[in-house]
């Protein structure tokens, strides 16, 4: 004997769906509303104004590309900002990368004890406000009384001015950059944990060092780690300002005029909001080739076991 289904039963439940999924967008929608407006909108305003030669206080006067070509053709400035940033960016990519993988390792070895007090301590610099860390350095490195010059007094070496000399400034603030590797170590300490025993047991039993296990086990073990820290490093070095807005101001002889800076400088102290625009859209171009360039040239030697 067949039992008929209450009728009506599929059309009621497809009406609690639908109510929930109206629910669920009324839930999101704030958030998409702000996605939308403040980021994507902003975005694409941006790119607007840079063909123009908006003041926010005055009128809008379309120029076209004249904003870019006095950019690349004229301004003294960008070609200095866009060097110094280079050279910041790759030089605190290497002091960084370095610093934080050599404490993973460290970190790594099972005979150390107190792992967990380390790691925090190694940590905490990264948690550290921009501001806070920028005003200690600037304590370290001050030629006077500063940390660093008491100690190569101490141990009889010559002084430096760091920050304060146009040739010392940015190799100084790549110094500073490695007091951040905490965040990268971390992320190197999960990919080593990943590495397997197996294939380490394996070069001892063949008769291998250390050496050998770093370079033909661990770091392609780790390459999707590495390539990732490098990727994002490169892209935190292209967007530093707090050092050079806190510390420098730009100079001295606008040696650390970095191109964050010099965006927010054009914008906001000479008002010149499509000229900075514009600026903006050109740095983004070059970092989007930098990162198509560190895919096509490192991404295809990234081990994924």
């Amino acid at each position: 004997m067949s039992v008929k289904k209450p009728s009506g039963g599929r059309k009621r439940m497809t009406v609690m769906q639908r109510n929930e999924t109206i629910a669920g967008y009324l839930f999101v929608l704030p958030l998409l509303l702000g996605i939308v407006f403040l980021t994507y909108g902003q975005f694409i305003y941006s790119l607007v104004i840079s063909f123009t030669d908006w003041s926010v206080f005055g009128s809008q006067h379309f120029l076209g590309f004249a904003n870019y070509a006095k950019l690349l053709t004229e301004d003294f400035f960008f070609w200095k900002s866009i060097k110094a940033t280079v050279l910041y960016a790759f030089g605190s990519v290497i002091c960084t990368q370095l610093a934080a993988l050599a404490i993973a390792l460290l970190l790594n070895n099972k005979n150390i004890r107190g792992k967990a007090f380390f790691r925090t301590i190694f940590y905490i610099p990264s948690i550290v406000p921009a501001v806070a860390s920028c005003l200690l350095w600037m304590w370290m490195f001050n030629p006077d009384f500063g940390l660093f010059n008491a100690a190569l007094r101490a141990i009889g070496l010559p002084t430096s001015k760091w920050i304060y000399a146009e040739s010392s400034a940015v190799p100084s603030l790549v110094l500073m950059s490695a007091w951040a590797c905490g965040a990268p170590m971390v992320i190197y300490l999960s990919g080593l944990a990943n590495v397997s025993p197996t294939l380490l047991e394996a070069v001892d039993i063949d008769g291998g060092g250390a050496w050998t296990k770093f370079i033909h086990i661990t770091i392609p073990m780790i390459s999707p780690v590495l390539f990732y820290n490098t990727l994002m490093g490169v892209i935190g070095g292209f967007m530093t300002f707090t050092n050079s807005y806190v510390m420098t101001e730009g100079g001295p002889n606008n040696a650390t005029l970095f191109v964050n800076y010099l965006i927010y400088r054009n914008a906001f102290q000479y008002n010149e909001f499509g000229y900075a625009s514009a600026f903006a859209w050109i740095v983004f171009a070059v970092l989007a080739v930098c990162t198509i360039v560190i895919f096509r040239v490192f991404g295809k030697k990234v081990y994924y076991g």
